[in-house]
């Protein structure tokens, strides 16, 4: 990833771990096997140790190693770890505690906040070695379709308190994330996710598609765009808050900080990770995730687009001829509940776009409260603390 080594070097200070988008080859994986976790599997260690709420709920398998079962070689190797002592300082003076995976591999020693990217090629087979600290811990990578016990749903396959090798193989490319299942509300709001995007196999002219059969886009015009939100009180609490029936106060969500990629709301608009340049001619690829505790709603001033995947699954393919494309008008707003993930198109051929160059076009963020659909914050003193943030996309 490409990355200011300002960023890198600021002491205690988390930054996104995707400042820009990788370019060049197409993953961020090291090459296969890496860690052997084959071996005979105890099964007896997975699963919970009773069907009453107190052990299912509190009481689960927690095996300090576990073998992968059915395991191949893999091409594509990765390494998490996890930490709690992660901080931000925002830009009121506040410190916020957060929690992530670290890449042990490639980025050993940052606390990133999101955590880093996980990205592979379809049919890659896919080995992520997770060593839980502090407490136990899973990966679970949403919306891909591995065995029971290598899909990490805390109390369905087992908590590891030591290390285990996670097993899967990507057959769509699309947009993902993944992220801690175990005391999921909390684990994920702490700061326990990343972004993960599987591509699709290059085709016989080097060049870069959205999904196989899908559009082409520029490659250095592609962006990310990940929606947070935090509620300080939420990340004062232990790791096991509210999992064994306690009343942690986790129906109670109240966010005074807010994010676009891991950079706060009041400094999106100049942040090179945030906003967008690019050329007429150029097709920008934008992958959203929400994930926030707010409705987020995105609206781009006078540019439209297409929306060409929802949740990791593209449109109008071979696989879903009943489905098309999403046309976005300029102006038009998008929402996004949590987890929701969309990609965004936008097509600057001048036939298919108004616009004028040197010209910057204001795209603003909103994160609404999912009762009131209102601005969270709307008249706090501080920016910091208005559920609201701008960037721009600036035609060259």
């Amino acid at each position: 990833m490409v990355m200011a080594m300002a960023f890198l070097n600021a002491p205690r200070i988390s930054v996104p771990s995707f400042v820009e988008p990788v370019l060049g080859p197409k993953t961020t994986a090291s090459p296969g096997p890496g860690f052997d976790n084959s071996g005979p599997v105890d099964f007896s260690e997975t699963g919970v140790s009773g069907d009453n709420f107190d052990t299912f709920g509190c009481k689960v398998f927690n095996p300090l190693t576990a073998k992968t079962p059915d395991w191949q070689s893999a091409n594509a190797y990765f390494e998490r770890k996890s930490f709690n002592d992660g901080t931000l300082v925002m830009s009121d003076g506040v410190n916020i505690v957060h929690w992530g995976f670290e890449d042990r591999l490639r980025l050993k020693g940052k606390k990133f906040f999101p955590s880093p990217l996980i990205r592979v090629q379809e049919g890659d087979m896919v080995h992520v070695k997770l060593e839980a600290r502090n407490n136990t811990h899973t990966i679970h990578h949403h919306g891909i379709e591995p065995t029971t016990m290598n899909d990490g749903v805390g109390h369905v396959s087992f908590e590891t308190s030591g290390a285990y090798v996670y097993q899967w193989q990507p057959k769509h490319a699309g947009t993902w994330f993944y992220h801690c299942h175990k005391n999921t509300v909390l684990h994920f709001e702490m700061g326990l996710y990343g972004l993960l995007i599987v591509d699709p196999k290059p085709d016989q002219y080097g060049r870069v598609n959205a999904y196989t059969g899908g559009p082409f886009y520029t490659p250095s015009r592609e962006r990310f765009w990940v929606f947070d939100d935090i509620d300080p009180r939420w990340h004062t609490l232990d790791d096991n808050a509210g999992l064994c029936g306690d009343d942690a106060g986790l129906n109670v969500f109240q966010p005074k900080y807010f994010f676009v990629n891991g950079i706060e709301n009041t400094k999106c608009k100049a942040h090179t990770g945030v906003r967008i340049q690019a050329y007429p001619g150029e097709k920008v690829l934008i992958r959203m995730l929400n994930a926030s505790y707010s409705i987020v709603k995105v609206t781009i001033e006078q540019l439209r687009g297409d929306i060409i995947s929802i949740d990791g699954h593209a449109l109008n393919t071979s696989e879903r001829p009943w489905t098309s494309w999403i046309p976005v008008a300029a102006g038009e707003p998008m929402f996004f509940p949590t987890a929701t993930r969309q990609d965004l198109l936008i097509d600057l051929d001048p036939t298919k776009n108004s616009f004028v160059r040197g010209r910057e076009y204001k795209v603003v963020f909103e994160f609404q409260d999912w009762i009131k659909r209102t601005i969270h914050n709307a008249n706090a003193p501080k920016p910091v603390n208005v559920g609201r943030a701008e960037t721009v996309i600036k035609i060259l």
